[in-house]
C-alpha cells in the first residue's frame, strides 16, 4: 500500500513529455566505435573540464570555509594534512559515482533502486526534509555578504528571498551548458579571492609544510575534531550529483572515463586550494592574534570586519564578493544538481509503472544527457520546493524537531553513499573491467568508516530528550 501511494504521487508529478533541451554540444560521445560496439577512449584534455568545476563550486560552501578558518584559528597549521586527506576521500567518492554512470550507462539512482526499496525510501525522506531546511540556509548564506556590501538597500530576509528567486529563475530557464559557464566564472572569483587572501596574510611556509605531517592537536576531542574537518571538506549530496553532471555534459560511456577522472581531480585540487587558503588565513590572521570567530556563516562577516581593520576597506569588500560567490554557487548548484537527481528518481518510477509485464524501467545516462530531465515537471517541482516553502523558515525560524531530523539525515547520507558505491562497484551490476580495484575499495572503505563515525557522533550529540 505505501508503494502504491508513492507511485501515485510520482505519477502525478512526472509529466516529462516536453522536448529535450539538447545538451549535446562539442562534447558528444566519441564517434570511433569498434566492431563490438565499444567506444574508443577519448584522450583526457583540459578543454573538456566542466562537471568537476561545478561539483567543486557547489561542494565548497560558506560553512566549509568557516570550518577551515576555525581549524586554522584554533590549531594553526597542525590540521593542514586533514584538509588534504578530506579532498582525497571526496575524490574517491566522486570518481566512483562518475565511473558508475559511464561504465553502466545507468544513473546512480537506478543503481540504488537495484539494491532494494529501502534505498528509495531513504532518498525520498532525505530530499524532502533536507531540501526544505537547506533551501532556507542557502538563501540566508547568499544574503549575508550582500547585506554587508549594501546595508541600506534591503534587510537580510529580503536579500535571502531575492537570492532564492534569482537561483530559481536561472536554473529554470537555462540548460546545463549555460549553468556550467556561470559556475566557472564564479569559481574563478572564489579562486582569485581565496588565493589573494592567503598571500596577503603572508603564510609561514615552514610551518605550513610541517602541517602536512599527520599529527593530532594536543586538545580534548582532537580525534573527533580532526575527523570532522576531513569529513566536512567538499560537499555531501553534491558528490552523488557529480555523475548526473557528467551525463548532462554529454559524457555517457566509457570513452569518457579518462576525461572524467581528470575532471574529478581538477575538482578536488580546486577544492583543496580553497580550504588550504582559508586555513592559512585562519592560522596567520586569527590564530597568531588569538582572535576567535563565530561558527556558521556569520563568522565570515566577522572575518570581513577583521580584514577591514587589518588591511583596509578594499580588501574587506573584495572578500565579501568572494563570500557571495561561494554561497551562491552552492545555492544554484544544489538547485540544479539535486533537482536533476529528483527528476531522475521520479522518471524511473514512472517508467517502472508503465513497463509491460512488471519489467523494471531503467534510467539511463543518455536521458540525462538529452536535457529531458531539465525540462521535466519533477525537476521544476523540486526547484519550487527548494525555493518557496523554505521562505517560511526565514520568518518563523527552524522547527526544533525538523532541525534534529535534518542533522541526522545529513550525517547518514555519506555513509549511505560510500556503502552503496562499494556494493554497486564490486558486483555484476558493473562490467568487470570497471569494478573497484584495491585502491578504490580501500578509499571507499576508509570514507565509509570515517563518515559512519561522524554519523554516530552527530546522532549521539542530538538533544533527544527534548525531541520526544
Amino acid at each position: 500500500m505505501p508503494d502504491r501511494l508513492l507511485w501515485a504521487f510520482l505519477t502525478f508529478m512526472a509529466d516529462t513529455t516536453g522536448p529535450p533541451t539538447g545538451n549535446f554540444t562539442d562534447t558528444e560521445a566519441p564517434s570511433d566505435i569498434d566492431l563490438h560496439g565499444n567506444t574508443s577512449p577519448r584522450k583526457s584534455s583540459w578543454k573538456y573540464i566542466g562537471p568537476g568545476i561545478v561539483v567543486a563550486a557547489t561542494g565548497v560552501g560558506a560553512g566549509d570555509l568557516v570550518a577551515t578558518l576555525i581549524a586554522g584559528s584554533n590549531f594553526g597549521y597542525t590540521l593542514l594534512w586533514a584538509a588534504v586527506v578530506g579532498c582525497l576521500v571526496k575524490i574517491s567518492l566522486a570518481e566512483a559515482a562518475g565511473r558508475w554512470h559511464l561504465s553502466t550507462g545507468r544513473t546512480l539512482f537506478d543503481g540504488w533502486a537495484s539494491l532494494g526499496r529501502w534505498t528509495t525510501w531513504f532518498f525520498v525522506v532525505y530530499v524532502v526534509v533536507w531540501g526544505f531546511v537547506y533551501g532556507a540556509a542557502a538563501m540566508s548564506s547568499s544574503a549575508l555578504p550582500l547585506q554587508a556590501l549594501f546595508p541600506d538597500v534591503m534587510d537580510l530576509k529580503s536579500w535571502a528571498i531575492a537570492c532564492g528567486l534569482v537561483g530559481l529563475v536561472f536554473v529554470w530557464f537555462n540548460k546545463y551548458a549555460v549553468f556550467e559557464k556561470v559556475m566557472t566564472v564564479l569559481v574563478g572569483v572564489m579562486f582569485v579571492v581565496t588565493v589573494y587572501l592567503a598571500i596577503r596574510v603572508t603564510p609561514n611556509l615552514g610551518d605550513a609544510f610541517a602541517g602536512l605531517l599527520p599529527v593530532l592537536p594536543d586538545e580534548k576531542d582532537s580525534v573527533l575534531n580532526t575527523l570532522g574537518l576531513i569529513g566536512g571538506v567538499g560537499g555531501t549530496i553534491t558528490l552523488a550529483a557529480y555523475g548526473y553532471w557528467v551525463n548532462a555534459k554529454g559524457w555517457t560511456n566509457t570513452g569518457w572515463m579518462k576525461v572524467m577522472r581528470l575532471d574529478n581531480r581538477v575538482a578536488y585540487i580546486t577544492t583543496g586550494v580553497f580550504v588550504v587558503a582559508m586555513l592559512f588565513v585562519g592560522a596567520e590572521l586569527l590564530h597568531s592574534a588569538n582572535v576567535a570567530i563565530a561558527s556558521g556563516d556569520k563568522g565570515l562577516v566577522q572575518l570581513s570586519d577583521i580584514l577591514e581593520a587589518e588591511y583596509g576597506t578594499a580588501t574587506a569588500k573584495f572578500f565579501l564578493i568572494g563570500f557571495f560567490a561561494t554561497s551562491f554557487t552552492s545555492l544554484i548548484g544544489v538547485w540544479h544538481g539535486v533537482s536533476l537527481m529528483f527528476a531522475d528518481f521520479v522518471a524511473r518510477y514512472r517508467h517502472q509503472g508503465e513497463s509491460v509485464g512488471g519489467a523494471t524501467g531503467g534510467a539511463t545516462g543518455a536521458e540525462v544527457a538529452s536535457g529531458e530531465r531539465e525540462r521535466s515537471w519533477p525537476f521544476r517541482a523540486y526547484l519550487l520546493w527548494l525555493t518557496f516553502p523554505p521562505i517560511v523558515l526565514l520568518f518563523q525560524g527552524q522547527p526544533f524537531r525538523l532541525v534534529i531530523l535534518y542533522g541526522v539525515l545529513g550525517a547518514a547520507f555519506l555513509p549511505f553513499l560510500a556503502g552503496t558505491l562499494l556494493w554497486l562497484l564490486n558486483t555484476s551490476r558493473t562490467p568487470r573491467e570497471w569494478r573497484n580495484g584495491l585502491l578504490s575499495n580501500a578509499m571507499l572503505v576508509l570514507a565509509g568508516l570515517l563518515f559512519l563515525v561522524l554519523c554516530v557522533k552527530q546522532i549521539w550529540d542530538q538533544p533527544w530528550s527534548e525531541f520526544f
